[in-house]
């Protein structure tokens, strides 16, 4: 069967063992985890305790942006404890992961985990990690965004991150509206910047249930439709990032905040990454 490098580095990380012994190790099992590690026990290498079976839902989540403003990423390192995701040296190198991945422009995770980082592949970075901190830890979740103008922001604590895509170049106002602006994403999680975006599929599930909610409030058949589309009027308002309110000032949507910042200034996409 093929061995894929993914499948490499989960045993190098519950094993601790080299990277040729354990793709080997998979090879003569036919990817079977729990008869590699047996194989690798067999052979005297020398492994790590396992910790595939160890729930990782703690974490910290980092979002960088390159000097130019033109790149950003944001990288999620999981480990199994808040404790670890609070020590400082556990940020520090998902600080330094993400540092990583903005130098080399890592395209996704697979790509960062082979990227060379103080002389080893981020893959053995992170399993040296694992044998210091005795948590299993991973990159789980990767994001890449370029544009005109990328703002990112990491919430309190590590655990939220989002990068926001302006159409502008970087300017001091610009930077603080898109920073307003991704502390909005990081708060009210809209599923879209305008509802051009908005897939038809959940458009089509929202009208329906529109139509469902007034046909059951006793409204004219005739009349559901018209209804159900006003009410996805309401959702678009509340679930689509332009059409929101600004919660700093309820009298605007982002959309005519950022605007009264610099004319014609918009969103074009953006990304966020939470525990």
């Amino acid at each position: 069967m093929s061995i894929t490098a993914a499948d490499v580095n989960k045993l190098r990380q519950m094993t601790g063992a080299g990277m040729m012994d354990c793709k080997k190790a998979l090879q003569e099992t036919n990817g079977d985890f729990d008869g590699a590690v047996d194989f690798l026990r067999k052979k005297g290498t020398k492994i790590a305790a396992s910790r595939a079976d160890r729930d990782a839902k703690e974490g910290a989540i980092i979002a960088k942006v390159s000097p130019d403003h033109k790149l950003g990423v944001i990288v999620q390192l999981s480990c199994e404890t808040d404790f670890v995701a609070k020590n400082s040296d556990f940020v520090a190198f998902t600080h330094k992961l993400a540092e990583t991945a903005l130098a080399g422009k890592a395209p996704n995770a697979d790509a960062l985990r082979a990227m060379s980082m103080d002389g080893l592949t981020v893959a053995d970075k992170i399993t040296e990690q694992v044998g210091k901190i005795g948590e299993k830890i991973d990159v789980v979740r990767y994001e890449i965004l370029e544009g005109e103008n990328i703002v990112p922001y990491i919430h309190a604590g590590n655990r939220l991150s989002v990068l926001v895509s302006l159409n502008h170049p970087a300017s001091e106002a610009n930077f603080i509206a898109g920073k307003d602006v991704a502390m909005q994403i990081a708060a009210l999680n809209p599923i879209a910047v305008d509802k051009d975006q908005v897939d038809p599929t959940v458009i089509e599930r929202e009208i329906a249930i529109g139509m469902d909610q007034a046909r059951a409030e006793g409204k004219p058949e005739a009349m559901l439709e018209k209804i159900a589309q006003g009410k996805l009027g309401k959702f678009y308002k509340d679930s689509t990032l332009l059409n929101q309110e600004f919660v700093k000032d309820s009298s605007k949507s982002i959309s005519q905040m950022l605007d009264g910042v610099e004319k014609g200034l918009t969103v074009k996409s953006f990304k966020r990454i939470s525990l």
